[in-house]
């Protein structure tokens, strides 16, 4: 009776190893077929554009203090043909010499189908926002020579999709350069009335594994 007990407890460890075995065999090739599709596709990173800004407000106060109100149109496109993008969380700000000069605003959550293009209108602001003496010195420099580089950065994750299959999260860094001239508005622009600047221009964008 012990032997034959022993016996059957053999089998059904055999049986647990060969189902077991099964199952890591499955997974392998859903992994490698994944892989495969991932590698003849070549996921590439959506291109985006700044097309224009109006700013309506870019000034210093005597304390040191930045006033911004700037909108901005930016597009994005998916360049591929066979992957979509899902935009998760995207934050786009304005930024002097690596410094946040107003709040970031969210931009709306989305889906980018193969070969689509989005744009966006956000508007950027801030309100008498504290700089460091150093920056706004550099920035009183710019005003006066009648021109600032503007750094227009959007930062967030974003998904593939590949059929029914999503990726996991991935950052994304966008850098969009907006030179503007304020001929000779030599204190910035502050009086209510916008300018408006055509750039359609590339920007740098950086796409990494969260």
């Amino acid at each position: 009776m012990c032997e034959k007990n022993c016996g059957h407890h053999h089998e059904g460890k055999k049986l647990c190893l060969r189902i077991f075995w099964s199952v890591i065999a499955i997974v392998g090739v859903i992994a490698l077929v994944i892989l495969l599709v991932w590698a003849i596709l070549q996921p590439k990173k959506p291109t985006f554009i700044l097309q224009d800004a109006t700013v309506n407000d870019l000034s210093l106060s005597g304390s040191n203090c930045l006033t911004s109100h700037i909108q901005v149109a930016i597009s994005t496109k998916n360049p591929n043909e066979r992957i979509g993008i899902y935009h998760e969380k995207l934050d786009i700000y304005a930024s002097y010499r690596n410094q946040q000069i107003t709040l970031a605003t969210e931009l709306p959550r989305s889906y980018q189908g193969h070969k689509e293009i989005i744009i966006w209108s956000p508007f950027l602001y801030a309100n008498a926002v504290p700089i460091s003496p150093y920056l706004a010195a550099t920035l009183g420099q710019d005003f006066n020579a009648g021109a600032v580089l503007v750094n227009i950065k959007i930062d967030g994750t974003l998904k593939w999709k590949v059929g029914s299959w999503i990726s996991g999260k991935y950052r994304i860094n966008v850098n969009c350069p907006a030179y503007m001239t304020f001929g000779d508005r030599i204190h910035g622009i502050n009086n209510g009335v916008g300018i408006k600047y055509q750039f359609a221009q590339g920007c740098s964008v950086e796409v990494a594994p969260s």
